[in-house]
């Protein structure tokens, strides 16, 4: 019976060919599990993707409540905001998603789990101290820093589904680098690579618009909180993934949200990045101004440091840490 390999998969280009080249290159049967943390329309059609690039089955774990509930909340109350400008859209998602690849792991009866990301990113970083924090046993094949992987490039990648039957409709021209959930939107990438350029709002943006075209008119929203955690919005009781979502609209509306910044990564690099994060945008602002009404000077000022403190703890990917809690 062969060994099963958890591969976390999004139904990119990067993670189609790792099905392939895990096959031929371990030997494992993969399971693909796709953690659905609010990426809305990049889920359609993956099913089908998985088994035709040959997946011997996918996972589809809907696991939005849970990250609002339990990642984004502590955030939003610990004010953890990376380098001044970052509300660690991508940060806050991926321990959880480690942690459901672990639970299905176990499952499965699975022997190893896969990632897609990058040998120069943070997500390695995070997925890895994650999983190892929860499963040590577990082997972790990562491609991109393994030297079996020859595959350099999208076209490389391209050709090599090609190969093996698989024609997948992905362009070998270069796109943006996304990351997507119901917190955020990241973009990284053509002119963003220089950090002479401005970036291109016109083609960037997805969530919402720029200042300029916004409306001229302001709009007030109320909100109200319960122990430091959102109960409603404009007098409408909702559960925190919907006021998430309204205010992502609201927010989207007026160009609220949109930062461009070089920030320092865990691995020695900087990055340039443009991040559309509306809704977390009005969400933070509110839980301060709800901070500035009842704490106390001394606390206020210690909280700082923690929440500056929090944010580098949950962005290194030590969630799982007793510090962080």
């Amino acid at each position: 019976m062969k060994e099963k390999v958890i591969l976390a998969y999004s139904g990119g280009l990067d993670t189609t060919a790792i099905i392939p080249w895990l096959k031929e290159t371990y030997g494992y049967d993969v399971v693909c599990v796709c953690i659905d943390v609010g990426q809305e329309s990049e889920l359609d059609g993956l099913d089908e993707r998985a088994k035709v690039c040959g997946a011997a089955k996918l996972y589809i774990e809907d696991v939005i409540d849970e990250f609002c509930d339990d990642y984004i909340v502590p955030c939003v109350q610990a004010h953890a905001v990376y380098e001044n400008k970052y509300l660690l859209g991508t940060s806050m998602a991926r321990p959880l998603i480690a942690k459901r690849l672990v639970e299905i792991a176990r499952k499965e009866g699975a022997t190893a789990i896969c990632h897609g990301a990058t040998g120069k990113g943070n997500d390695q970083v995070r997925f890895e101290l994650g999983i190892k924090a929860l499963a040590p046993d577990l082997k972790i094949i990562a491609p991109w820093r393994d030297d079996k992987w020859k595959l350099q490039s999208r076209e490389d990648e391209i050709d090599f589904c090609r190969a093996h039957g698989i024609d997948l409709p992905f362009a070998a021209d270069s796109s943006y680098s996304r990351d997507r959930n119901l917190w955020h939107i990241s973009h990284e990438g053509l002119e963003l690579e220089d950090p002479s350029n401005a970036p291109n709002y016109d083609h960037l943006l997805v969530l919402g618009t720029t200042p300029e075209k916004a409306p001229d008119e302001g709009e007030v929203v109320t909100m109200t909180f319960e122990k430091g955690v959102p109960k409603s919005v404009n007098g409408k009781e909702m559960k925190v993934s919907d006021i998430i979502r309204e205010l992502n609209t609201l927010g989207g509306k007026h160009g609220i949200g949109i930062v461009d910044i070089v920030e320092n990564r865990v691995v020695g690099m900087k990055s340039r990045g443009v991040y559309e994060t509306p809704g977390g945008t009005i969400l933070m602002e509110a839980h301060q101004q709800l901070e500035e009404l009842i704490l106390d000077r001394d606390t206020y000022t210690v909280k700082k440091d923690l929440g500056n403190k929090f944010a580098d703890v949950v962005y290194e990917g030590k969630w799982f840490t007793p510090l962080r809690e």
